[in-house]
């Protein structure tokens, strides 16, 4: 089927924007032109087996981006996992120590509970927790010392083992 004259005049007035369009699609301008070229072969292509294109704008625009993606998938490269890279350590473990810290930072006595809260938050100097909930430096160290020793059993942690022992 021969290109109606209508239809070339259309085209020809689509290529500055597919050119701006490929540009923002293409790593480089030689790569934009490649893209608008194989565009317009495909549009033509299509035109001259009689199917009617509806909307000639979009359907070029459309093409082109369908194109960049197929250059795209030609020239990306697919890393290979390896097996230990592939696989992402589960947070179950980690999840449940923290419901676990919490349920018995709850049992504690409201005092102790109300400073291990604090140091949850972020908060970790005694001064600054002594200043907080309004008791003496030394009562505070104290207090965070019973805290410690108290989830320590509780959760059945030793000294020794520290918090890395508990999760993993």
């Amino acid at each position: 089927m021969p290109i109606s004259r209508d239809f070339n005049h259309t085209l020809r007035g689509l290529m500055p924007a597919l050119t701006r369009r490929a540009r923002r699609l293409a790593n480089s301008a030689d790569d934009a032109q490649d893209l608008v070229q194989d565009t317009v072969l495909q549009v033509l292509q299509t035109h001259q087996t009689g199917k009617h294109i509806e909307h000639l704008p979009r359907y070029c625009m459309t093409i082109l981006r369908h194109q960049a993606y197929r250059n795209w998938r030609k020239t990306s490269k697919m890393d290979i996992l390896e097996p230990d890279v592939a696989t992402v350590p589960p947070d179950a473990p980690l999840r449940l120590a923290c419901a676990e810290t919490q349920a018995a930072i709850r049992k504690l006595p409201d005092a102790q509970a109300e400073l291990m809260l604090l140091i949850v938050s972020g908060e970790t100097q005694p001064a600054r927790l002594a200043e907080l909930t309004k008791a003496p430096l030394g009562t505070v160290m104290s207090r965070l010392a019973r805290a410690r020793a108290s989830l320590r059993t509780d959760l059945g942690v030793t000294a020794q083992q520290g918090i890395s022992g508990f999760l993993f």
